[in-house]
């Protein structure tokens, strides 16, 4: 199967995880890992489909037992395609991209990880832990869509980035040589669901795949 990616490296920078008042407009989902837990807010205003494609993947329980089977210090923690045996998880059909919002790929925010084919986004997520502004589209090519900032537990994805890793033929490069398993996600108590998805935002002139 395509292994999803995304590319290109930034510079470290420092970030601020401040919880936020929750409604249904900024939804926050808790994700419980085996090295602990952080909390993502979602932008169902720039971001609705995809917002609300992830709400459905936690609402379904897709996520539990699922591993971050990408880790790359600098760069991103990826995960939410294969379960602890590594086998991976069925997805939904995959989902337009959204990476014409405006929202960009900083250190903190959680983007949707797909292949090289742009309108390829559905299950597997990821976590900016740099400024990657070589994720964000061109007016020349697709970028990789952002929908969400983590509010709290950074420090849980800055540990996470500098366990070990090796390579496993079935996925690739970057992988933990300890399992982190996301044990469960769920949405904080609070949340409503948010409103029905909007048109998408019109995406860059003449897109192309990321190179």
């Amino acid at each position: 199967m395509a292994r999803l990616l995304i590319a290109a490296l930034a510079i470290l920078v420092p970030w601020a995880a401040t919880p936020q008042p929750v409604s249904s407009l900024t939804p926050q989902v808790q994700i419980e890992t085996s090295h602990g837990s952080f909390v993502v807010e979602l932008d169902t205003v720039r971001a609705p489909l995809s917002a609300e494609n992830f709400l459905r993947y936690v609402r379904d329980r897709h996520y539990d037992g699922t591993v971050f089977h990408r880790v790359i210090p600098g760069f991103v923690v990826q995960g939410g395609g294969f379960g602890t045996d590594f086998a991976p998880r069925e997805p939904r059909a995959p989902i337009p991209n959204e990476s014409g919002n405006g929202l960009s790929n900083r250190r903190g925010t959680l983007g949707l990880a797909r292949t090289d084919s742009p309108h390829s986004g559905a299950a597997q997520f990821y976590v900016n832990l740099a400024d990657n502004a070589g994720l964000d589209p061109l007016p020349s090519r697709w970028g990789f869509a952002v929908f969400g900032r983590i509010v709290a537990g950074m420090d849980t994805l800055d540990r996470i980035a500098y366990l070990p890793t090796g390579t496993l033929p079935a996925i690739g490069p970057d992988v933990p040589l300890e399992p982190v398993v996301l044990l469960r996600a769920f949405v904080l108590d609070g949340v409503t669901t948010p409103p029905a998805a909007a048109a998408p935002v019109a995406p860059p002139a003449e897109p192309d795949s990321p190179e």
